[in-house]
């Protein structure tokens, strides 16, 4: 991952950077960049990982998976997760690819660096790449030329080996057919559920739960919270030192014409004939002869809708061949050509693509449009004071953050100019409880402080923060009494889960041994169900999405009824047994084919680049330091 990325994400300047850019270059060299920083933890062919790539590295996985798992991510998960070892796992391959691309003799020029800066948008003023802006951006974050075209040369010299090494991969019709037959297969179970809330007898004793709350204490430690002082710069309090003349307005206008420009557009409905891409002279001449025999009764004034819905092979036949409005572009370049060459309500002949023979109606003609200044000034007005309170705004934080050194507080930086401080009263993960319009990231970036740091400046959505965590209560594990209700109602529950999973077991068992299904729900009071007919892909009727049941069941047959085990479900613990199997109708597969293709190649390139990386794993001199792990 880009360290760009990884030190600055907090920034909208930066996020919008990132959003855009492919490519950078380098006009101006500011200083030297140091690639080899702090202390070495791998090597890698010879080259070396340093502990400033490991910890932005590390530090940016957590960060992802804070965004995915919000609230739940604690120490526990991260451990399950291999944090470390992912991290140190993606710099060692980014290493080995790079090397591999040095190899193959890619390059990057600085032509096409440069060419794509100019382009993007974080670096421009009224549509104009802007020198004073693009060195301002990477000063304000510490940030050499040299070193953020170090890190976007890596990315597009990685880009360009995986787009040599995958560039040719394709899927042939048979594999296609192949995966169709496979996942549109269905299958039909019986099954009994053993319910771990049938089980109502538990009554556990005070021993037990005190054994229990032992062994378990940790999960009942409160939660950690912390006490922050912070200031914030929005954006609002700095629309009022903004001036955006008319020229300001003008210029961007000019600049962005395509945003005030309204495309011209088409409605209409048409039948598709399918035919194959690479289909023979005959079967090509075949579907265009039945294309025109539709097109003639839709001459004879029959309704295009109905022809439509009774003879395209497209799925729009259900809405009578009605694809909606659309640009030029948003089409296969001859069915677009000769959609926007029509007039409203005329029907054209057949029109080859690379789908087959399309007939096309023309409903309705948009013509395209501009929008004029006058009608555009006023959005442009307010689009240009946001950005330029945002910029205010956070050229006022970077003013305050370099004021402050390692160790300092923020009192001091406030009084000086005269900021508001604020402090939050003591606040879980969930962030604080009033003043804070983005509760759960404001705490997001203060957990990650320790007690008297100082944060980055950090963007919270309203606003710019800057934060020190100035108390911090780690969480504490209570007295039995106070959650003596808690643990007994979760020992029950492990007991009950226990008792179901038990009974499955036996009731699988004596099917094993040849008892009847009949006997044994009979023995176990439990009703005997069948699901009906389900695909791998969709959800088990009367069960749900149980994936384990799911895979469990298209392994039996006729002549293997019962899986190995037991199955754990969301409701509970489920016996299955096979009743029939249904094969897949071939009828189908032609609609599909494309889609299925484009999902298996997209299998393939991850499957193959895996394993080549795999490879050169393999045959790397790869050393990771003494006991780093």
């Amino acid at each position: 991952m880009l360290r760009l990325m990884r030190d600055y994400a907090s920034s909208w300047l930066i996020k919008v950077i990132l959003g855009a850019i492919v490519i950078v270059f380098v006009f101006w060299g500011v200083g030297s960049f140091r690639s080899q920083r702090g202390g070495r933890v791998a090597i890698v062919n010879g080259d070396s990982i340093t502990m400033e790539e490991y910890k932005e590295e590390y530090n940016n996985l957590i960060e992802q998976f804070r965004q995915r798992f919000g609230n739940r991510l604690n120490d526990e998960m991260i451990q399950m997760l291999q944090v470390e070892n992912q991290a140190l796992n993606r710099l060692i391959d980014q290493k080995l690819l790079l090397q591999e691309a040095v190899k193959l003799n890619f390059r990057v020029s600085d032509e096409e660096l440069a060419a794509a800066i100019r382009k993007i948008k974080a670096f421009q003023t009224s549509g104009v790449f802007d020198k004073r802006l693009y060195r301002s951006i990477l000063n304000r974050h510490g940030l050499a030329p040299e070193q953020f075209e170090v890190n976007q040369k890596g990315f597009m010299l990685i880009e360009k080996l995986r787009s040599f090494l995958l560039g040719n991969l394709k899927v042939s019709d048979g594999e296609a057919m192949e995966w169709f037959k496979w996942i549109n297969a269905s299958v039909n179970i019986d099954y009994i559920l053993f319910e771990p809330g049938r089980y109502k007898d538990i009554d556990p004793s005070a021993e037990d739960i005190k054994a229990f709350f032992v062994d378990h204490k940790e999960s009942y430690k409160t939660e950690p919270m912390i006490k922050v002082r912070f200031l914030c710069f929005a954006p609002d309090n700095y629309r009022p030192k903004v001036n955006i003349s008319d020229k300001n307005i003008q210029d961007y206008y000019e600049a962005h014409q395509e945003e005030f420009k309204t495309d011209k557009t088409v409605e209409a409905r048409h039948i598709l004939i399918n035919v194959d891409k690479d289909a023979g002279q005959e079967a090509v001449e075949k579907a265009k002869s039945k294309a025109l025999d539709i097109l003639q009764m839709a001459g004879e004034d029959k309704d295009f809708a109905e022809l439509a819905g009774q003879y395209s092979e497209c799925p729009s036949k259900d809405q009578g061949g009605h694809i909606g409005v659309f640009r030029k572009e948003a089409m296969v370049k001859p069915f677009a050509d000769k959609a926007f060459s029509m007039k409203a309500g005329e029907i054209s002949p057949p029109v080859r693509t690379s789908f087959g023979w399309h007939i096309i109606k023309v409903e309705k003609i948009n013509e395209g449009s501009i929008v004029s200044i006058d009608e555009a000034k006023k959005g442009i007005r307010k689009k240009l004071i946001d950005e330029e309170a945002k910029t205010l705004a956070y050229e006022e934080a970077e003013s305050v953050f370099d004021t402050i050194f390692e160790g300092d507080d923020l009192i001091k930086a406030s009084d000086e100019r005269n900021l508001k401080l604020q402090t939050t009263d003591f606040f879980t993960i969930k962030g604080p409880d009033k003043g804070i319009k983005n509760r759960e990231k404001f705490a997001s970036a203060a957990f990650n402080l320790s007690a008297m740091e100082i944060s980055d400046i950090q963007d919270i959505g309203d606003g710019y923060y800057i934060l020190q965590v100035i108390e911090k209560n780690p969480g504490e594990i209570p007295e039995l009494k106070d959650v003596e209700k808690k643990v007994r109602a979760a020992l029950i529950k492990e007991k009950q889960d226990k008792k179901a999973s038990t009974d499955a077991n036996e009731f699988l068992s004596g099917l094993k041994k040849g008892k009847l299904m009949s006997a044994q729900c009979v023995k176990y009071g439990l009703q005997l169900s069948s699901t009906g007919f389900f695909k791998r892909n969709e959800p088990v009727p009367d069960i749900g999405l149980e994936k384990g049941i799911i895979e469990a069941a298209f392994k039996l047959s006729n002549k293997i009824k019962l899986p190995e085990k037991i199955i754990k479900g969301e409701k509970g613990y489920y016996v299955i047994s096979f009743k029939e199997r249904k094969e897949a109708a071939s009828e189908g597969f032609v609609k599909e084919k494309a889609n299925i293709k484009e999902g298996l190649l997209r299998q393939k390139r991850i499957k193959i680049f895996d394993e080549w990386l795999t490879q050169i794993r393999n045959k790397s001199n790869i050393s990771i330091e003494k006991d780093f792990l």
